[in-house]
């Protein structure tokens, strides 16, 4: 493999992308797969915003690129990487300045319905941000369907198990 190759995986919150990424690592340490797992939101975890920098993507960039200049030296070549909107065309030069030029991006986004969503942040969220991450998951989802580009695979959750749908997710990426 000549490029670096990334599995970005996207989608609202409560859609399960992290559960799902770490079991699409399980079935790659189990197929003997080589790769890393990069959760996006901790890229830009940073408060308050950087000046000149409002959406945090600036920082995200020299996160992820220092982080993966470590894997690679590693001999690493494949990236899991999870965030909400990593899906979104915009994203593709990132990666490309972070990893390298020709990095091949494969995008899926994780799906579920309103219920859904809610259902699984009301389990999860037991702080203060209920009530924004509900108003904030329908938001972003509206988005993301209505802007994903047209190379975006869609990976149902709803009423699925998990192990089922890192399965299908690792089939996209042609790893194993």
């Amino acid at each position: 493999m000549d490029h670096p190759e990334v599995l970005l995986i996207g989608g609202r919150a409560g859609v399960g992308k992290t559960t799902v990424s770490w079991e699409v690592s399980a079935r790659l340490r189990e197929a003997g797969a080589a790769h890393a797992v990069v959760d996006g939101d901790f890229m830009g975890a940073v408060h308050p915003a950087p000046d000149g920098d409002p959406h945090r993507s600036l920082i995200t960039e020299r996160n992820l690129t220092a982080v993966w200049a470590n894997y690679a030296a590693l001999g690493l070549r494949r990236l899991v990487y999870t965030n909400t909107v990593s899906v979104l065309a915009g994203t593709a030069p990132m990666f490309e300045r972070a990893m390298g030029a020709g990095a091949r991006c494969v995008r899926v986004l994780l799906t579920a319905s309103d219920a859904t969503a809610a259902r699984r942040l009301t389990g999860r969220e037991i702080g203060s941000e209920l009530e924004h991450e509900l108003r904030s998951s329908r938001r972003k989802a509206r988005l993301l369907d209505a802007h994903a580009p047209a190379d975006t695979v869609r990976v149902a959750t709803d009423g699925r198990a998990v192990v089922d749908i890192a399965r299908e997710v690792v089939e996209l990426t042609g790893w194993v």
